[in-house]
Protein backbone atom coordinates (compact mmCIF):
# COMPACT_ATOMS: atom_id res chain seq x y z
CA UNK A 1 0.00 0.00 0.00
CA UNK A 2 1.39 3.57 -0.70
CA UNK A 3 1.83 5.46 1.89
CA UNK A 4 1.22 9.26 1.24
CA UNK A 5 2.94 11.64 2.40
CA UNK A 6 4.12 15.37 2.21
CA UNK A 7 6.54 16.07 0.31
CA UNK A 8 7.32 19.30 0.90
CA UNK A 9 7.64 18.76 4.87
CA UNK A 10 9.85 15.75 4.35
CA UNK A 11 12.09 18.36 2.12
CA UNK A 12 11.84 20.80 5.02
CA UNK A 13 13.18 18.52 7.60
CA UNK A 14 15.96 17.08 5.28
CA UNK A 15 17.32 20.90 4.60
CA UNK A 16 16.53 21.92 8.40
CA UNK A 17 18.91 18.69 9.48
CA UNK A 18 21.93 19.65 7.27
CA UNK A 19 21.75 23.15 7.81
CA UNK A 20 21.85 22.32 11.58
CA UNK A 21 25.11 20.33 10.99
CA UNK A 22 26.68 23.12 9.30
CA UNK A 23 26.05 25.36 11.77
CA UNK A 24 27.49 22.29 14.51
CA UNK A 25 30.34 22.12 12.52
CA UNK A 26 30.71 26.00 12.48
CA UNK A 27 31.05 26.06 16.39
CA UNK A 28 33.18 23.00 16.19
CA UNK A 29 35.99 24.78 13.98
CA UNK A 30 39.01 25.08 16.12
CA UNK A 31 42.76 25.50 16.11
CA UNK A 32 42.95 21.90 13.80
CA UNK A 33 41.87 23.69 11.21
CA UNK A 34 44.06 26.32 10.86
CA UNK A 35 47.12 24.28 11.53
CA UNK A 36 45.52 22.12 8.51
CA UNK A 37 45.36 24.93 6.06
CA UNK A 38 48.69 26.12 7.39
CA UNK A 39 50.10 22.18 6.62
CA UNK A 40 48.75 22.54 3.29
CA UNK A 41 50.19 26.12 2.15
CA UNK A 42 53.36 24.60 3.31
CA UNK A 43 53.37 21.72 1.13
CA UNK A 44 56.03 21.19 -1.60
CA UNK A 45 53.52 18.29 -2.64
CA UNK A 46 50.14 17.93 -3.80
CA UNK A 47 46.53 17.31 -1.60
CA UNK A 48 45.81 13.36 -2.08
CA UNK A 49 41.84 13.14 -1.15
CA UNK A 50 40.75 9.43 -0.24
CA UNK A 51 37.56 7.95 1.01
CA UNK A 52 34.80 5.26 0.20
CA UNK A 53 31.23 5.43 -0.73
CA UNK A 54 29.57 8.88 -0.51
CA UNK A 55 32.89 10.04 0.74
CA UNK A 56 34.55 9.01 -2.22
CA UNK A 57 32.87 11.14 -4.24
CA UNK A 58 32.65 14.21 -2.01
CA UNK A 59 36.17 13.71 -2.05
CA UNK A 60 36.30 14.07 -5.84
CA UNK A 61 34.01 17.27 -5.28
CA UNK A 62 36.45 18.67 -2.69
CA UNK A 63 39.83 17.67 -5.24
CA UNK A 64 38.08 19.32 -8.09
CA UNK A 65 37.54 22.39 -5.88
CA UNK A 66 41.20 22.96 -4.67
CA UNK A 67 42.24 22.62 -8.00
CA UNK A 68 40.44 25.28 -9.50
CA UNK A 69 41.35 27.50 -7.00
CA UNK A 70 45.10 26.92 -7.05
CA UNK A 71 45.72 23.96 -4.26
CA UNK A 72 47.36 20.99 -6.05
CA UNK A 73 45.09 18.14 -5.42
CA UNK A 74 44.36 14.39 -6.84
CA UNK A 75 41.91 11.71 -5.51
CA UNK A 76 42.58 8.27 -4.49
CA UNK A 77 40.15 5.74 -3.57
CA UNK A 78 40.43 4.22 -0.25
CA UNK A 79 40.04 0.85 -2.08
CA UNK A 80 41.98 1.23 -5.05
CA UNK A 81 44.91 2.13 -2.56
CA UNK A 82 45.95 -1.06 -1.59
CA UNK A 83 45.77 -2.17 -4.88
CA UNK A 84 48.82 -0.39 -6.54
CA UNK A 85 47.49 3.43 -6.21
CA UNK A 86 49.33 4.19 -2.92
CA UNK A 87 52.36 4.23 -5.36
CA UNK A 88 50.79 7.56 -6.17
CA UNK A 89 51.56 9.63 -3.09
CA UNK A 90 54.95 10.70 -2.77
CA UNK A 91 56.76 11.70 1.15
CA UNK A 92 56.18 15.75 0.32
CA UNK A 93 52.37 14.89 -0.38
CA UNK A 94 49.71 15.18 2.45
CA UNK A 95 46.45 12.77 2.59
CA UNK A 96 43.02 13.87 3.86
CA UNK A 97 41.04 11.12 4.71
CA UNK A 98 37.60 11.49 4.50
CA UNK A 99 35.22 9.22 6.83
CA UNK A 100 31.78 9.82 8.75
CA UNK A 101 33.24 6.84 11.38
CA UNK A 102 36.49 6.49 10.89
CA UNK A 103 36.67 2.87 11.20
CA UNK A 104 35.79 1.32 8.03
CA UNK A 105 37.64 -1.06 6.67
CA UNK A 106 39.30 0.53 3.91
CA UNK A 107 40.37 3.39 5.98
CA UNK A 108 41.68 1.56 9.07
CA UNK A 109 43.96 -0.29 6.05
CA UNK A 110 45.28 2.43 4.69
CA UNK A 111 46.78 3.97 7.99
CA UNK A 112 49.38 2.17 8.35
CA UNK A 113 50.92 1.98 4.85
CA UNK A 114 50.42 6.33 5.27
CA UNK A 115 52.36 6.03 8.44
CA UNK A 116 55.21 4.22 7.09
CA UNK A 117 55.25 6.48 3.74
CA UNK A 118 56.05 9.07 5.73
CA UNK A 119 53.07 11.39 4.83
CA UNK A 120 50.97 14.09 6.78
CA UNK A 121 47.26 13.13 7.66
CA UNK A 122 44.33 15.29 8.27
CA UNK A 123 40.87 13.40 9.23
CA UNK A 124 37.70 14.83 7.92
CA UNK A 125 35.66 12.61 10.14
CA UNK A 126 32.20 12.43 12.47
CA UNK A 127 33.95 10.30 15.29
CA UNK A 128 36.20 11.62 17.51
CA UNK A 129 36.81 8.32 19.42
CA UNK A 130 37.95 6.43 15.95
CA UNK A 131 40.81 4.98 14.68
CA UNK A 132 41.19 7.71 11.97
CA UNK A 133 40.97 10.35 14.30
CA UNK A 134 43.44 8.84 16.59
CA UNK A 135 45.96 8.96 14.14
CA UNK A 136 45.55 11.70 11.96
CA UNK A 137 48.23 14.65 12.41
CA UNK A 138 44.91 17.46 12.07
CA UNK A 139 41.64 16.68 12.40
CA UNK A 140 38.72 18.26 11.20
CA UNK A 141 35.26 17.58 13.34
CA UNK A 142 32.87 17.19 10.26
CA UNK A 143 29.94 15.99 13.11
CA UNK A 144 27.09 14.23 12.25
CA UNK A 145 25.57 12.09 15.01
CA UNK A 146 22.50 11.31 12.23
CA UNK A 147 21.53 11.00 8.87
CA UNK A 148 18.69 13.36 7.29
CA UNK A 149 16.40 10.31 6.33
CA UNK A 150 14.32 8.50 8.80
CA UNK A 151 16.21 5.36 8.85
CA UNK A 152 19.27 6.66 9.61
CA UNK A 153 20.88 5.14 7.10
CA UNK A 154 21.53 7.24 3.80
CA UNK A 155 24.66 9.27 3.87
CA UNK A 156 23.14 13.09 3.49
CA UNK A 157 23.65 14.79 6.83
CA UNK A 158 27.40 13.73 6.95
CA UNK A 159 28.18 14.29 3.99
CA UNK A 160 26.32 17.42 2.86
CA UNK A 161 28.57 18.64 6.50
CA UNK A 162 31.93 16.76 4.55
CA UNK A 163 31.36 18.77 1.33
CA UNK A 164 30.48 22.51 3.27
CA UNK A 165 34.00 21.58 5.12
CA UNK A 166 36.04 20.98 2.26
CA UNK A 167 35.08 24.35 0.61
CA UNK A 168 35.38 26.06 3.62
CA UNK A 169 38.90 24.47 3.54
CA UNK A 170 39.49 25.51 -0.68
CA UNK A 171 38.53 28.59 0.50
CA UNK A 172 40.65 29.43 3.11
CA UNK A 173 43.48 28.44 0.83
CA UNK A 174 42.02 30.43 -2.13
CA UNK A 175 42.33 33.10 0.66
CA UNK A 176 45.24 32.92 1.98
CA UNK A 177 47.22 32.22 -1.08
CA UNK A 178 45.64 35.75 -2.45
CA UNK A 179 43.79 33.95 -5.48
CA UNK A 180 42.78 36.72 -7.77
CA UNK A 181 40.24 36.63 -10.68
CA UNK A 182 43.11 36.57 -13.21
CA UNK A 183 44.00 32.92 -11.68
CA UNK A 184 40.82 32.05 -11.40
CA UNK A 185 40.66 32.62 -15.08
CA UNK A 186 43.33 30.89 -15.92
CA UNK A 187 42.01 27.76 -14.14
CA UNK A 188 38.89 27.68 -15.86
CA UNK A 189 39.87 28.76 -19.66
CA UNK A 190 37.11 26.90 -21.33
CA UNK A 191 33.24 27.13 -21.67
CA UNK A 192 31.44 30.56 -20.88
CA UNK A 193 32.67 30.59 -17.32
CA UNK A 194 36.11 31.22 -18.36
CA UNK A 195 34.77 33.28 -21.16
CA UNK A 196 33.15 35.86 -18.70
CA UNK A 197 35.83 36.29 -16.59
CA UNK A 198 38.78 36.50 -19.27
CA UNK A 199 37.08 37.60 -23.06
CA UNK A 200 38.12 41.26 -23.43
CA UNK A 201 35.22 43.29 -25.73
CA UNK A 202 38.85 44.20 -28.21
CA UNK A 203 38.28 39.73 -28.55
CA UNK A 204 34.63 40.41 -29.92
CA UNK A 205 33.76 43.83 -32.15
CA UNK A 206 36.72 43.26 -34.61
CA UNK A 207 34.37 40.59 -36.20
CA UNK A 208 31.75 43.20 -36.87
CA UNK A 209 31.25 46.24 -39.08
CA UNK A 210 32.35 49.76 -37.93
CA UNK A 211 28.80 51.69 -39.15
CA UNK A 212 29.35 55.52 -39.00
CA UNK A 213 28.00 58.46 -40.45
CA UNK A 214 28.90 62.30 -40.23
CA UNK A 215 26.44 64.77 -38.93
CA UNK A 216 25.06 65.90 -42.23
CA UNK A 217 24.39 62.20 -43.18
CA UNK A 218 20.98 62.07 -44.39
CA UNK A 219 18.25 60.02 -43.20
CA UNK A 220 18.27 57.72 -46.19
CA UNK A 221 21.67 56.75 -45.93
CA UNK A 222 21.82 56.80 -42.61
CA UNK A 223 19.17 54.04 -43.09
CA UNK A 224 21.17 52.11 -46.24
CA UNK A 225 24.70 52.25 -43.16
CA UNK A 226 22.44 50.70 -40.80
CA UNK A 227 21.06 48.37 -43.00
CA UNK A 228 24.69 47.19 -44.25
CA UNK A 229 26.18 46.89 -40.91
CA UNK A 230 23.36 45.19 -39.72
CA UNK A 231 23.70 46.27 -36.01
CA UNK A 232 21.21 48.32 -35.27
CA UNK A 233 22.84 51.14 -35.38
CA UNK A 234 25.82 53.58 -36.64
CA UNK A 235 27.94 55.99 -34.60
CA UNK A 236 28.09 59.52 -35.77
CA UNK A 237 31.48 61.11 -35.96
CA UNK A 238 33.11 64.26 -36.16
CA UNK A 239 35.94 65.43 -38.69
CA UNK A 240 38.37 63.97 -36.39
CA UNK A 241 36.84 60.57 -36.32
CA UNK A 242 35.68 61.10 -32.92
CA UNK A 243 31.86 60.16 -31.28
CA UNK A 244 29.55 62.75 -31.52
CA UNK A 245 26.67 60.39 -31.24
CA UNK A 246 24.20 57.78 -32.31
CA UNK A 247 21.30 56.64 -34.31
CA UNK A 248 19.23 53.60 -33.64
CA UNK A 249 16.58 51.90 -35.68
CA UNK A 250 14.64 53.08 -32.66
CA UNK A 251 15.91 56.71 -33.02
CA UNK A 252 14.57 56.60 -37.19
CA UNK A 253 11.23 55.02 -36.02
CA UNK A 254 10.37 57.32 -33.53
CA UNK A 255 11.11 60.70 -35.66
CA UNK A 256 9.38 59.17 -39.07
CA UNK A 257 6.33 58.84 -36.99
CA UNK A 258 7.06 62.61 -35.34
CA UNK A 259 8.27 64.82 -38.75
CA UNK A 260 6.46 65.55 -41.93
CA UNK A 261 9.82 66.24 -43.37
CA UNK A 262 11.26 63.13 -42.11
CA UNK A 263 13.13 62.97 -45.32
CA UNK A 264 15.10 66.08 -45.16
CA UNK A 265 16.59 65.36 -41.55
CA UNK A 266 20.19 64.39 -40.91
CA UNK A 267 22.33 62.75 -38.51
CA UNK A 268 22.35 65.50 -36.62
CA UNK A 269 18.40 66.17 -35.73
CA UNK A 270 18.42 62.79 -34.58
CA UNK A 271 21.18 61.40 -32.66
CA UNK A 272 21.25 61.26 -29.16
CA UNK A 273 24.19 62.58 -28.13
CA UNK A 274 26.77 60.51 -25.47
CA UNK A 275 25.74 57.82 -26.14
CA UNK A 276 26.63 54.55 -24.05
CA UNK A 277 30.45 53.21 -24.54
CA UNK A 278 32.96 50.61 -24.06
CA UNK A 279 36.54 50.67 -24.00
CA UNK A 280 38.09 48.17 -26.09
CA UNK A 281 40.09 46.55 -23.29
CA UNK A 282 37.30 46.17 -20.66
CA UNK A 283 35.71 42.68 -20.68
CA UNK A 284 32.95 41.25 -22.15
CA UNK A 285 30.85 40.31 -18.65
CA UNK A 286 31.30 44.22 -18.25
CA UNK A 287 29.38 45.16 -21.84
CA UNK A 288 26.99 42.69 -21.34
CA UNK A 289 26.36 44.59 -17.18
CA UNK A 290 26.66 48.04 -19.39
CA UNK A 291 23.96 46.80 -21.48
CA UNK A 292 21.27 45.71 -18.97
CA UNK A 293 21.76 48.20 -16.59
CA UNK A 294 20.60 51.01 -19.83
CA UNK A 295 18.52 47.98 -21.32
CA UNK A 296 20.21 47.97 -24.99
CA UNK A 297 21.66 45.86 -27.46
CA UNK A 298 24.49 47.59 -28.30
CA UNK A 299 27.78 49.21 -27.22
CA UNK A 300 30.04 51.95 -28.93
CA UNK A 301 33.80 50.81 -29.28
CA UNK A 302 35.97 53.56 -28.23
CA UNK A 303 39.37 54.66 -27.41
CA UNK A 304 40.43 58.45 -26.64
CA UNK A 305 37.12 59.31 -27.98
CA UNK A 306 37.89 57.91 -31.47
CA UNK A 307 35.29 55.06 -32.59
CA UNK A 308 36.78 51.46 -33.04
CA UNK A 309 33.32 50.07 -33.96
CA UNK A 310 30.38 47.87 -31.88
CA UNK A 311 29.95 45.25 -29.68
CA UNK A 312 26.16 43.97 -29.53
CA UNK A 313 24.22 41.84 -27.60
CA UNK A 314 24.34 39.18 -30.02
CA UNK A 315 27.83 39.08 -29.76
CA UNK A 316 28.03 38.01 -26.11
CA UNK A 317 25.09 35.31 -26.65
CA UNK A 318 26.92 33.72 -29.36
CA UNK A 319 30.13 33.72 -27.20
CA UNK A 320 27.94 32.14 -24.31
CA UNK A 321 28.10 35.57 -21.89
CA UNK A 322 25.10 35.28 -21.25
Amino acid sequence: MKVIKNHKSIARTVLQAEADAIREAIDRLDDQFDAAVEAILALTGRVVVSGVGKSALIGQKIVATMNSTGTPALFMHAADAIHGDLGMIQTNDLVLLISKSGNTAEIKGLLPMLRDKGVRIIAMVSEQNSALARQADYVLHAYAPVEADSLNLAPTTSTTVALALGDALAVSLLEARGFTRQDFARYHPGGSLGKRLFLKVADIFPQNGCPQVNANTTVRDIIFEISAKRLGATAVVDENGQLAGIVTDGDIRRTASAHDAFWQLTAADIMTHSPKCIDPDAYAVDALKRMQEYNISQLVVTHNERVMGFVHLHDLLKEGIV
